[in-house]
């Protein structure tokens, strides 16, 4: 049997609440006695608001999509990371979710590399946006409700520039069209910032800050017929056109990374009211930067793939990667470093062991059902680290308490009592409650969208495999080396025994004695210099 559920329910209290200060605490528990109402920061109030949306049941949500020219990096993967368990958590509360996330599949630096490359625009974005669909699905991104490109919405781009002239905020000249924001007495304000537009140089706009709607045609550039010339969309418009086409002017939540907000979405704000007289988006969210070395991540500034998603899952599991993504709050700048996703895989390792553990503890058991067994005590453990997840992801999705206090607080609950299981050998009687808490994470990982098709020990694997290829190490030279420490051991060269294990240690290698054998487990790697022995190095 279990602990006395009294003293058990003390035991796993104490634990959760040790990762808390006393304020964060007190609020736990106040909050645990209501439902906590979604709260999000709304970067246009700059406060943090009770999350209405305007249809009730329904939310329509709309992210500035990807500019597919090259493989997409590491803080690409920040927003639509963010952005996944955003709709993820709006579904888990019963909201039946619009996700609309587009592809701006024409733009001046797809066409620069297109023609730097020979190759048709379109064909090169439309490569790159097959690149990244691989690149979601590998860090278990869903895939939105709708996913349009601009290329398939010129016809609602054009009659949407047409509007906007009618209503008189726009003018053509010379085959362009620009807005005009002279016009628009409010422009610039929505965001705090009123900045000067890219191309202020081209002297045919009547005001510095006005921007292209349409762009009349170039040479080596693709372009449409249109009641101005021949020509292709300005950038600001193809977001305009493509989230009011599915979601109307009026919509719940706006989202994109932080780089966007005071010229592209001040621009669609402005193009939208101009438009329909009003751009009623309720929420607007902002995902900060990733930073490396202090300096932001970007594709521009990429010149050998190091930072892509692609390049850095050869080596880190890709649920590394998306828990790394998820470990601080989303509006909070993000610095990578090889360390970090160091200690977000060994943290990824221990979950999912973890679950390995709980299924084959409770393997042998199998009469009756399970669920009908579990002591009130860990119910009560359940219902608990229920609402203080959703108090935690209701407010503003903040995900970092969640990975590394209740998550990892309820998994160092049952790696206690699994060490139970196996000193007193009683896996029978511990059964239902190890496999209702296994249930209880992985339900929740789910929602953070950490949880794979994959089984617990297929994950394992798979982790071991990804330490070993940043190591550049065989198993089978790993077992050599552990070989080699074992017959030092034996002959009393604890010099050479504890070379080997510090040597393995860094590079991230935990190796576990078991009796008169050793195995080996991934570990996050120590930060001494590796010694040498043998000629290794």
């Amino acid at each position: 049997m279990l602990r006395p559920r009294s003293l058990l329910l003390r035991a796993v209290q104490r634990s959760f609440f040790l990762h808390y200060n006393a304020d964060s605490a007190a609020k736990c528990s106040t909050i645990a006695m209501e439902s906590p109402s979604l709260r999000i920061y709304n970067s246009k109030t700059k406060k943090k608001e009770v999350f209405v949306p305007k249809h009730p049941g329904k939310v329509g949500m709309y992210v500035c999509g990807l500019t597919p020219y090259a493989l997409a990096h590491i803080g690409n993967a920040r927003v639509y990371v963010v952005f996944d368990v955003l709709y993820r958590y709006l579904r888990h509360l019963g909201y039946d979710v619009t996700y609309v996330r587009n592809f701006t599949d024409i733009d001046d630096k797809i066409i620069s590399k297109a023609n730097e490359k020979g190759e048709d625009p379109l064909a090169l974005s439309h490569r790159f946006s097959e690149e990244f669909h691989q690149d979601r699905e590998a860090l278990q991104c869903l895939p939105p409700t709708h996913e349009p490109r601009v290329s398939d919405y010129i016809e609602h781009i054009k009659d949407l520039i047409n509007q906007i002239i009618k209503n008189g905020y726009a003018y053509a000249i010379g085959g362009d069209v620009y807005f005009s924001t002279d016009e628009f007495p409010n422009y610039g304000l929505t965001f705090g910032q009123k900045r000067e537009a890219k191309d202020h140089a081209d002297l045919k706009k009547k005001n510095k800050d006005d921007f292209a709607l349409w762009k009349s045609a170039k040479v080596n550039e693709p372009y449409w017929d249109s009641p101005w010339g021949a020509g292709r969309p300005g950038w600001h418009i193809e977001c305009s056109a493509m989230s009011t086409s599915y979601l109307s002017s009026s919509f719940d939540i706006h989202g994109g990374g932080m780089d966007l907000q005071s010229v592209h979405h001040e621009n669609e704000i402005a193009q939208n009211c101009a438009a329909f007289c009003e751009s009623n988006v309720s929420y607007w969210m902002h995902i900060n930067v990733v930073r490396e070395n202090g300096k932001k991540i970007s594709k521009s500034e990429l010149t050998d793939g190091s930072l892509t998603i692609r390049e850095i899952i050869k080596s880190y599991h890709p649920l590394s990667l998306r828990y790394y993504l998820i470990s601080a709050h989303y509006r909070s700048e993000a610095n990578y470093s090889a360390r970090v996703l160091d200690v977000a895989s060994d943290n990824i390792f221990y979950i999912f062991k973890t679950l390995q553990d709980c299924e084959e503890a409770v393997y042998h058991y199998s009469s009756g059902n399970l669920e009908d067994l579990i002591p009130d005590d860990v119910q009560t453990l359940i219902t608990d680290f229920r609402t203080k997840f959703q108090a935690s992801m209701s407010d503003d999705l903040k995900t970092a308490p969640v990975l590394k206090e209740l998550l990892m607080g309820l998994l160092t609950i049952v790696n206690t009592e699994l060490s139970k299981i196996k000193e007193k050998r009683q896996q029978q009687s511990f059964a239902p409650s190890i496999s209702a808490l296994a249930k209880e994470i992985k339900n929740h990982l789910v929602i953070l969208g950490l949880m794979p098709p994959a089984t617990s020990s297929e994950v394992v694997q798979q982790l071991k495999d990804k330490a070993l290829a940043r190591a550049g190490l065989t198993e089978d030279q790993v077992l050599e080396m552990i070989e080699e420490r074992q017959r030092a051991r034996l002959s009393k060269q604890f010099s050479k025994s504890d070379s080997i294990r510090d040597y393995l240690s860094s590079l991230g290698f935990a190796l576990m004695d078991e009796g008169e054998g050793s195995g080996w487990k991934p570990s996050l790697p120590s930060l001494r210099e590796p010694s040498t022995f043998n000629g290794h190095q």
